[in-house]
């Protein structure tokens, strides 16, 4: 007798984003939604909710940009997924850079490889760096070439 697995039914895709510890979040969201050509997110109105009924105290916001953000958190989201009016919360592609107290220790485990498109690689590269970032090295191997970079805080990316 051969037994078999029913197929397992398939699941809509994941809502995720990526959190990237940081020492200063908003410098970080500055630096990648102009990397990515990302919207910074804007949570003003759900701060102010969220203040009114007490469920945080002011000194967990700043003012960034002329709004109100959270002081230890911000996001970054892609310009043209859906998001939450209410909230300013991105459903879509997002970035979270959270505060931590502790520098960054050690290589990335997980880091981001930006395509440069039709544009030369060299052109993306020199724009990265007027943005802050920083060349590790140039890799030349059989699988390609690629420029590996650093942010603002020293994470690791790569360019293609």
């Amino acid at each position: 007798m051969t037994s078999t697995t029913p197929p397992v039914p398939p699941i809509p895709p994941v809502h995720w984003k990526l959190v990237i510890d940081a020492a200063d979040p908003h410098a970080q969201a500055l630096f990648w939604s102009a990397a990515l050509g990302y919207t910074i997110e804007d949570n003003d109105t759900l701060i102010a909710r969220v203040l009114s009924f007490g469920g945080a105290p002011e000194e967990a916001t700043v003012e960034f940009q002329g709004r109100r953000a959270w002081r230890d958190l911000i996001a970054v989201r892609h310009p043209d997924d859906p998001f939450d009016k209410d909230t300013g919360i991105g459903e879509g592609r997002r970035i979270l850079f959270q505060r931590v107290p502790e520098p960054k220790s050690a290589k990335n485990r997980l880091h981001l490889d930006l395509h440069s498109g039709d544009r030369p690689r060299e052109s993306e590269v020199r724009r990265l760096t007027e943005l802050g970032a920083t060349v590790e090295r140039e890799v030349a191997e059989a699988g390609g070439t690629w420029v590996v970079m650093r942010d603002p805080e020293g994470n690791e990316f790569c360019v293609n």
